[in-house]
This record gives structure tokens, C-alpha cells and sequence, in this order.
């Protein structure tokens, strides 16, 4: 194929790919927003599996993937971590936790520490997800806002990376990303906190302070897993999502932004109110 011929294949290729892309969020953005609506034991669940999924997918990008009883012993640990959580036992959650981790330790081989954080880096996105929600008043909008938030500035940043493109962000971790795209990333997340101000869901300073914080941890995430994902010379993390990789490529940000998001109202508001400490000031 010649240099003229493969110009348009490469943009056909892009196009087919973000097609791909598009209806793959049409079908997880609504099922996602579905289950924090419903919160509860079923928000549970979802995050849960997540959480499971990330660990795996985590042992398989560190080349730890075949150790089963590494895997397994994490997989049970989150799996009880969940039930206590359903059970609105957040005091016991922290039992399989502690043990989980203890069992990951033990049963891998050296070095130990990327497999323990595989296992906290899920942990802490399952226990993070269930605490925003917790919240029976806030809880949903905060959780509604950073999804939202980390939602675009994923999409702001795409376009505005393909469609400005410029100096790259950090070529040596993710060649890809530019300053275009984290500024238009960053931008897309004011708008979302701004309409939300709009709407009477926060006051416009707080809530546009806490849109700026949210995009930066989410892309702050987003490096962090390309930056683990070239320290052991792997592209994606799984082919389980199409035109998105697997959940550590589409949840990197998410993480990241949640955790944030459940420290900072935790020690606001404490454990029942983390959405409150979110949303109200």
C-alpha cells in the first residue's frame, strides 16, 4: 500500500473505531446511570464486578495472571468485600480487605508490590464507588457529577487531541494525549459543573472547583494506568470492551476521580455523608 493509499484507510480505520466507540457508550453510559439511580445492593454489584475485573485484568497487565491462587484469593476477598457492603456493613468490609490483601502478599511471587496494588488499586475503586453513593440525599447527583465529568473530559479531550492536536502531554507515557486535549478535557468538565450550578444542584464556585478537581484526578488516573500498562509493554488491558480495551482503559480516570472525590467527603461529612460533602457547602 502506498503513502496516499494508506491515508485514507488510516481514516477510514479511525472512523469504524470511533463508531465502535460511540455505540459501546450508548449501551454502558445508561446502564451505568441506571444502577446509581437504583443505588443500593444493585450499585453494589456493579461496582463489585468492576472491581474484580480491574484486579484481573491488573494481574494480566503485569504478567501475574496465571498465578491462580493470587487471583483467586483476590476475586474472593472483593467478592466479600461487596457482600458486607450490601449488607450496609461498611465496619466489616474492611475484615476481607485487610485478609485479601494479607492472602495477595503471601501467595505471589516477588516482586510482591505490583500485585498488591492491583488488589488496592480495586479495592479502593469498589469501596470509593459504594461511599459516594451512599449518601441517601446527595448521594446519586454527586455520583451523576463525576461520571459526567469524567465522561467529558474523556470525549473533550479525543476531539479536542484529534481535532487541534499540538505539543503531546507526556509522549514517553501516552503518545497519543496532548495539551490540546487535557485543556479541552478540562474545559468540557467546567461546562458540566456549570450546568449543574444551573440547575440548582450546587453553588456555582464549589461546584465548579470541584468539576476542575475531578477532570485533573480523572486524567491524572488516566496517565497512571499508561504509564503502568508501558512499564510492562502492554497496549490494553483486555479486548472486553469494543473500541474501548478493557474496564482498566475505560475506568483509569474513573478510579482516580472517585477515590478523590470519596477521601474529600469522607472527611468532610464522614461515612454517610461523602455526597453531602461533595455537594453542599
Amino acid at each position: 500500500m502506498t503513502e496516499g493509499e494508506a491515508a485514507p484507510a488510516a481514516v477510514e480505520q479511525g472512523r469504524r473505531n470511533l463508531a465502535v466507540r460511540v455505540v459501546a457508550a450508548l449501551v454502558l453510559a445508561p446502564t451505568a446511570i441506571a444502577m446509581a439511580y437504583a443505588g443500593g445492593w444493585l450499585w453494589t454489584v456493579l461496582v463489585t464486578l468492576g472491581a474484580i475485573g480491574l484486579y484481573v485484568e491488573w494481574l494480566m497487565v503485569v504478567g501475574r495472571a496465571r498465578q491462580m491462587r493470587v487471583a483467586a484469593s483476590g476475586v474472593v476477598a472483593l467478592a466479600a468485600t461487596g457482600f458486607c457492603l450490601a449488607l450496609g456493613r461498611i465496619d466489616a468490609a474492611a475484615v476481607p480487605l485487610v485478609l485479601g490483601l494479607a492472602a495477595v502478599l503471601v501467595l505471589s511471587s516477588k516482586p510482591r508490590g505490583w500485585t498488591a496494588a492491583g488488589f488496592c488499586y480495586a479495592a479502593a475503586a469498589q469501596v470509593a464507588s459504594v461511599l459516594v453513593r451512599l449518601d441517601q440525599v446527595y448521594g446519586f447527583e454527586a455520583l451523576i457529577l463525576l461520571l459526567l465529568v469524567v465522561w467529558v473530559t474523556d470525549i473533550g479531550g479525543y476531539f479536542a487531541g484529534r481535532g487541534i492536536g499540538g505539543p503531546k502531554l507526556w509522549p514517553r507515557v501516552s503518545p497519543r494525549k496532548t495539551w490540546a486535549g487535557a485543556v479541552g478535557g478540562f474545559v468540557a468538565s467546567l461546562i458540566v459543573a456549570a450546568g449543574f450550578a444551573a440547575l440548582g444542584l450546587g453553588d456555582t464556585g464549589p461546584v465548579l472547583l470541584l468539576g476542575a478537581a475531578l477532570s485533573i484526578a480523572s486524567q491524572l488516573g488516566d496517565l497512571f494506568e499508561s504509564a503502568v500498562k508501558r512499564r510492562f509493554g502492554v497496549k490494553d488491558s483486555s479486548h472486553l470492551i469494543p473500541g474501548h480495551g478493557g474496564l482498566m482503559d475505560r475506568l483509569d480516570g474513573y478510579v482516580a476521580a472517585v477515590v478523590m472525590a470519596a477521601i474529600f467527603g469522607l472527611l468532610r461529612c464522614g461515612v454517610d455523608g461523602v455526597g453531602r460533602g461533595l455537594m453542599v457547602w
